[in-house]
């Protein structure tokens, strides 16, 4: 059984490789997901008091791994599900963008303003379920265009119902109850639809548009041929609609009594371990096994003011999983083993693990100063030599995962945010999460493109390939943050008009413009500045030369 799981995760990873492609496909010339940006746009319009949105990162280059959001075996986003989220605002235009979409299930929050017309780009939609929100406006003609569209559920809307959605012929529920809607209603193709509680439509149930149509339930299909009901049939529906209702009441107690009892349950065991046939197969040498009880008590419930970051390694592995977990197992246990075998003082070191049957996690010591990345923007700012000593302690790290490591270890995510600082601000290049690990024969790897926006080598954007070469690229935008203490990516900052920091700064250098002109958060003092800035400056620009990315290791 191991056996036939190893195998179907073997295929499984194959198949990932293969379609990578289509995925890289949605990337822009600067590494920025297309995808990620039409979602990014559509957590801006909405408000999001419970923070169910809070993983969605501008800085990914896969929402995948995103909450409410569903994907495809090719990493493209095939469902948005927030239903009952209490999310409110409106829904942003861009929604549109998502043009793989499948399934949209919004229903249940309070969500304003219009639908926006854009959703009838989604010539793949299927579902679609705005119900009990708070929308307003007509129904968008567009809506005709939805070839693929199978259920439609919209309430709060006035105008006329449009005649387009009368030749949706693969439609096969529409619910239109409880609007305001007016005007002629089309003949739906759809076995089962539903206009009740249209005032302008239906006022008294007897409007030819309305017959058969008012006490139709939506499980029930459409039978055209039906005539009144007698006094007698009328008795039997009141009579079974009362009996119907106690039964609802009878199953909505008892599903809040089995919530209760299960949310209950589920605070003492949140997750359970590994079972017991696993444990043999778990030998991490001095590594050490930890209870997800006790990280969930230690980190106050995965807090994020203890989580130095999401570990992307545990969720790849996980896509190879189908249930039967043991392929997945294994594989990380042999990537976090060698992990484990990179020891250097510029590294930082695994401390332990914790597998359950749902769960991943990497677990490291604590860094009492953080990373590089929040330093920058903190208060007393780094000085220079504390900033030159992080990059030659960084640069030590790197060399030691690519020239000492056996296999060599390519990290493929080097940034400020991942180097650590301990309570001396000696560096530490930490978050293997990314890490890809190389024979020393081999000279690349094809595979999904990962990493952070703005410090994605244009080789490896490009082509998939990741190698020395990917770290060395990202090692230079450390320089450049180091530098000018800017962000790589600076969304919505005036300073930065091109938003990219490595654009401004190459701009710069190709108008003549020296150094001094950059805006350098080295200390509070100018006169600080020491004269090698501007050789450290074209040293970094070297380094990520987009055509050559063989910068000095």
């Amino acid at each position: 059984m191991g056996k036939r799981s190893e195998i179907k995760a073997a295929f499984m990873f194959v198949a990932f490789l293969a379609l990578w492609s289509s995925a890289a496909g949605l990337l822009s010339p600067k590494g920025v997901n297309f995808e990620v940006q039409a979602l990014m746009a559509i957590k801006a319009a909405l408000k999001d008091p419970h923070g169910v949105l809070d993983n969605w990162d501008s800085t990914s280059v896969d929402p995948c791994s995103w909450a409410m959001v569903t994907c495809s075996a090719e990493s493209l986003v095939i469902g948005l599900g927030s239903p009952s989220q209490n999310l409110s605002g409106t829904l942003s235009p861009s929604i549109g963008n998502l043009t793989n979409l499948q399934i949209i299930l919004l229903q249940n929050n309070n969500i304003t303003g219009p639908i926006p017309k854009e959703i009838g780009r989604l010539s793949k939609l299927q579902t679609l379920d705005l119900s009990d929100n708070f929308f307003t406006g007509d129904i968008p003609l567009s809506f005709g265009h939805l070839n693929s569209l199978r259920r439609l559920n919209n309430t709060s809307l006035s105008g006329e119902i449009p005649v387009s959605l009368a030749n949706m012929s693969q439609l096969n529920l529409v619910d239109l109850s409880f609007n305001n809607l007016s005007g002629p209603v089309p003949k739906f193709p759809a076995k089962k639809f539903n206009i009740v509680g249209n005032s302008l439509i239906c006022a008294t149930g007897s409007e030819p548009d309305c017959k058969g149509m008012q006490l139709l339930p939506m499980s029930m299909t459409l039978n055209s041929s039906e005539t009144s009901p007698s006094g007698k049939q009328k008795s039997r529906k009141i009579t079974l609609v009362f009996d119907s209702s106690l039964g609802c009441i009878s199953l909505l107690v008892l599903g809040i009594g089995l919530f209760l009892w299960s949310r209950h349950r589920h605070n003492h065991q949140a997750f359970f371990d590994v079972k017991d046939r696993y444990h043999e197969e778990v030998s991490l040498g001095n590594l050490r096994r930890f209870q997800f009880k006790d990280l969930q008590i230690a980190t106050k419930n995965f807090s994020n003011k203890n989580i130095l970051g999401k570990v992307v390694l545990g969720m790849f592995i996980k896509r190879l999983n189908d249930g039967n977990a043991i392929g997945g197992e294994k594989q990380f246990q042999t990537e976090v083993e060698k992990i484990s075998l990179a020891v250097h003082r510029n590294l930082l070191r695994l401390y332990g693990f914790c597998m359950t049957q749902s769960k991943k996690l990497l677990v490291y010591p604590y860094m009492s100063n953080g990373s590089v990345a929040s330093r920058l923007r903190a208060k007393p700012v780094l000085d220079w030599g504390t900033r030159k000593r992080i990059v030659l302690e960084a640069a030590r790290g790197l060399l030691y995962l690519h020239e000492q490591c056996d296999p060599k270890i390519i990290h493929r995510d080097v940034k400020a945010a991942n180097i650590l600082l301990d309570d001396y601000c000696e560096a530490a290049v930490g978050d293997f999460g990314l890490a890809k690990l190389l024979d020393h024969q081999d000279t690349h790897v094809t595979t999904a493109v990962r990493g952070t926006v703005g410090h994605i080598a244009p080789e490896y954007l490009s082509t998939g390939q990741s190698s020395e070469k990917t770290d060395v690229f990202g090692f230079g935008i450390l320089l450049l943050e180091l530098i000018t203490g800017m962000r790589a990516i600076e969304f919505g900052k005036a300073a930065n008009q091109k938003g990219v920091m490595l654009d401004w700064v190459m701009d710069l250098q190709r108008g003549g413009k020296h150094p001094k002109n950059l805006r350098v958060v080295t200390s509070t003092k100018r006169k600080s500045y020491p004269h090698r800035f501007s050789d450290l400056t074209d040293d970094s620009l070297l380094v990520v030369q987009a055509m050559e990315l063989s910068g000095p290791r």
